[in-house]
């Protein structure tokens, strides 16, 4: 996987759960499920560089 494209995805699940933390500490729902949202999409897209890069391979 291209460093940069790693560690944007890194970057969006840190993202995510500082939401989803914030969210549960004030007791906001929405954000917290915007949290949990931001860190599947980065999940999703570290799996799909990931079997990108097996291909390649």
């Amino acid at each position: 996987m291209a460093a940069g494209k790693k560690a944007k995805n890194i970057g969006k699940d840190v993202k995510g759960k500082v939401k989803e933390t914030t969210g549960k500490a004030v007791g906001n729902e929405s954000l917290e499920a915007k949290g949990r949202a931001e860190q599947a999409a980065a999940d999703a897209k570290q799996a799909g560089q990931k079997a990108k890069d097996a291909l390649k391979h």
